[in-house]
């Protein structure tokens, strides 16, 4: 582990997106992750092997404590594909595509989140797309279009994993209808 404790920063903005959010168990949580940004340097453009095994080992022993799908987004060069488990793939029809995410195509964290699974014998695949139910960026690397609408911000602490900025976001549905429309049961039922 660094020096730096990234996966233990990477942590408590997780807790602090789950406190918020309430997850159900098999729920999809989103993480983009530039280890790039977090040492400092411009987000594609310094990879660090080490900090993404570093915040990769620290999120899943979260998601695995709580029962929920970790959806790691890879970078530009694989067209942000998402490395998550088979089983997840299955469970929601996702659409697998054939790669393997390395530092250079894909990104330390979600390469380390891949070879993590393998190890683990969980069959990671790369899926095309997914709708999260909520969402943790480390770095801006623009998970917003795989969050399901309507995505909310939620703020959490701390606000940097390292030096990359840290945005978070929960799902709710949309609201349709109108001023008629009612989103909560009345205090009496008479409606």
């Amino acid at each position: 582990m660094s020096q730096n404790n990234y996966g233990e920063a990477a942590a408590k903005a997780l807790l602090a997106l789950l406190a918020t959010s309430k997850p159900k168990e098999e729920q999809i949580v989103v993480v983009g992750c530039s280890s790039s940004e977090i040492a400092g340097g411009r987000i594609g453009k310094a990879s660090n092997a080490e900090i993404g095994k570093e915040v990769a080992a620290a999120l899943l022993k979260i998601t695995d404590k709580n029962h929920l799908y970790l959806a790691a987004q890879c970078c530009e060069h694989l067209n942000r594909a998402l490395v998550v488990e088979a089983v997840c793939a299955e469970k929601y029809g996702l659409t697998v595509v054939s790669a393997i995410p390395h530092p250079k195509a894909g990104g330390s964290f979600a390469s380390a989140v891949y070879q993590m699974l393998y190890e683990r014998m969980e069959e990671p695949v790369l899926v095309e797309e997914i709708h999260g139910h909520f969402g943790l960026d480390i770095g801006q690397t623009m998970i917003g279009m795989h969050l399901q609408r309507v995505a909310v911000p939620v703020r959490v602490e701390p606000a940097k994993v390292g030096e990359a900025i840290v945005t978070a976001a929960r799902v709710r549905p949309k609201l349709i209808g109108g001023e008629r429309a009612l989103y909560a049961m009345p205090e009496t039922s008479g409606i």
